[in-house]
């Protein structure tokens, strides 16, 4: 029975493709044509997304371009703030909560707002004349989810592939997870293949630059996922830990609420440890009921030991929920995670190509 249901569901959902793929088509026509202008700013600004719904690692990669260039550049992150509780434009500061400026901008702030300025806003354009006036000496902007926002015109786009997820065999939203067309990969500066191997052989480079095919002015990367060692969600509680002292005589409950988790879980499967999984939507708010649901599980793993272990962005929320069980406090960890960028097909080097097209822009301009 059910795959007649699928079937159906597929065909149900074609019209509504159809709709919202006009427009798509007309958005982005309207762009291309000029009948809408994209703006162009003094300031350098560096535009980081994906063409899927979620999951290609947007906010890792913001913090490698923050972690390589910060030291060379004064960084402005800007966000819409995806799922906040607030509107209009938001500059963070050490009191912000994931509540006020989202999950992943709150993430980036905690790690780097003392190297950076972050904000949130819908209207990206306003967003960057003001911070431009509050901040005249940044001198670098970073977009973060801003492919499909084609009001400003950055000095670099780079684009985000899911090496687990090509294009060519995905679909428009809501029959599959794709924002745009495969054919809007053109508009992309650069690519970046995430989540690829660790160790990547010249094989592998040339079979993923044929599975995504790329104009010739386009640079190519690919970046892998690592994990870090564990830290508590609660500094001050938890007492040190570290996955190799994991044993077949311990438990491990994983809270999920990312929107591709297999990398998070497929961790754990290296180590002896009995594994529990608990999966929630993308930007999930907990709830209490959801928490009651989380101790239940938690009381119900047998081991010597037993641990609750999240990814680092579910980890800002259980941070400031109020519901979080004060007894789980000592026992819940994070992952956190990093990326590493493999060189272009070309040996080229992301920081060092952004870096390029900065110093080329600023000659541009003095010469006119």
């Amino acid at each position: 029975m059910k795959p007649y249901v699928d079937k159906f569901l597929t065909y149900a959902l074609v019209p509504a493709k159809w709709l919202y793929g006009m427009g798509v088509w007309f958005h982005n026509w309207l762009y291309d044509s000029n009948i809408r202008t994209q703006r162009s700013f003094d300031v350098p600004v560096i535009s980081v997304g994906n063409l899927t719904v979620g999951g290609t690692g947007k906010t890792p990669h913001v913090e490698y371009i923050i972690e390589h260039l910060s030291d060379r550049y004064n960084i402005a992150v800007l966000s819409r703030g995806y799922k906040r509780k607030t509107s209009g434009f938001v500059l963070a500061t050490q009191f912000s909560t994931p509540e006020q400026i989202g999950d992943e901008p709150y993430q980036i702030n905690r790690k780097f707002g003392d190297k950076i300025k972050v904000a949130v806003t819908k209207n990206r354009k306003r967003g960057i004349e003001k911070i431009m006036k509050l901040f005249p000496e940044t001198d670098l902007i970073v977009l973060d989810d801003a492919y499909q926002y084609r009001a400003i015109r950055p000095l670099i786009s780079i684009l985000l592939l899911d090496s687990h997820r090509p294009i060519d065999k995905d679909d428009l939203l809501p029959l599959g997870r794709l924002r745009e067309p495969q054919h809007a990969t053109e508009r992309a500066d650069m690519i970046i293949v995430t989540k690829c191997p660790e160790r990547m052989s010249p094989f592998d480079f040339r079979a993923y630059s044929k599975t995504f095919n790329f104009l010739s002015f386009q640079k190519l990367f690919f970046s892998s996922i690592f994990f870090r060692q564990l830290m508590p969600v609660f500094p001050g509680n938890a007492f040190p830990m570290n996955m190799e002292s994991l044993t077949e005589e311990d438990s491990v409950l994983l809270i999920s609420g990312i929107a591709h988790p297999r990398s998070f879980v497929n961790y754990f499967r290296d180590f002896p440890c009995k594994v529990k999984v608990m999966r929630f939507p993308d930007h999930h708010s907990f709830t209490r009921a959801d928490l009651k649901k989380i101790s239940r599980m938690y009381h119900g793993l047998e081991g010597r030991r037993k641990l609750i272990i999240t990814t680092e962005k579910d980890s800002v929320r259980l941070l400031h929920n109020p519901y979080y069980p004060h007894s789980l406090k000592r026992y819940t960890y994070y992952l956190p995670i990093k990326i590493s960028l493999h060189p272009g097909l070309d040996g080229d080097i992301l920081e060092e190509e952004i870096d390029k097209a900065i110093r080329n822009r600023h000659l541009t301009q003095m010469a006119t």
